[in-house]
């Protein structure tokens, strides 16, 4: 007989599948179509707001503010990413992953995000406010704040990473791992239902826990 699963359900494991070839490409613009390109050390401002990136590399990149609003990416690999403001509002992304670099603000409030990775980060700000992510990963990420209030978080799950703070307002998790993630507070213990926790993070923000409960704390006699 199979043995029943203890824990969560880890994220699918969905990498952007690239093709052998990609063409060499320099720019993107706002509604742009772009499929099967490479485009290395982007700089300044970049929009590619309501358009489309699918098949693509992009590497190098040093950014003020990359607009991706409304965006769609599908099977897309970005690397060593340096940027001011990545602006992803209500975009839809699928398959994947940003490996390496350093963002200030990373606002994907209202996006739609289907197996992404997100490893080697520096991030001090993460909104995913009213997201709906299904099948995320972050790996080695070091966040100053992470905002998730409103959002549905299914198979998210997180390795080695590091964060300040957590706004928890109003999350839905299933399958939510929180066993890699030093958190230093989460705004709402009340959003972490369902979560996953290890020993030692509950026995850390137990406090916390026991006033979101209405639990009064007291020296033992």
């Amino acid at each position: 007989m199979a043995r029943a699963r203890t824990g969560p359900t880890p994220p699918r494991e969905s990498p952007p599948d690239l093709p052998e070839r990609l063409d060499s490409h320099t720019a993107m613009a706002a509604r742009d179509d772009l499929s099967g390109v490479s485009i290395d050390a982007m700089s300044g401002d970049v929009s590619l707001a309501h358009g489309r990136l699918i098949d693509g590399l992009v590497e190098g990149a040093s950014l003020g503010r990359w607009d991706l609003t409304g965006a769609t990416l599908t099977d897309v690999r970005i690397a060593d990413l340096r940027a001011t403001e990545v602006i992803t509002r209500d975009g839809a992304w699928r398959s994947v992953e940003i490996i390496g670099g350093r963002i200030a603000t990373l606002d994907a409030s209202r996006a739609a995000w289907d197996g992404v990775r997100l490893e080697g980060l520096r991030i001090d700000y993460l909104s995913l406010a009213a997201a709906d992510v299904g099948d995320l990963v972050l790996v080695g990420c070091d966040i100053g704040t992470l905002d998730v209030p409103q959002a549905r978080l299914v198979r998210v799950a997180f390795e080695d990473c590091r964060v300040d703070e957590v706004d928890t307002r109003g999350l839905r998790g299933e399958h939510l791992d929180l066993r890699g993630l030093e958190a230093l507070r989460f705004t709402d213990a009340r959003g972490l239902t369902g979560a996953t926790l290890s020993v030692r993070q509950a026995e850390l923000h137990g406090p916390a826990f026991a006033a979101a409960l209405g639990i009064r704390l007291a020296p033992g006699s």
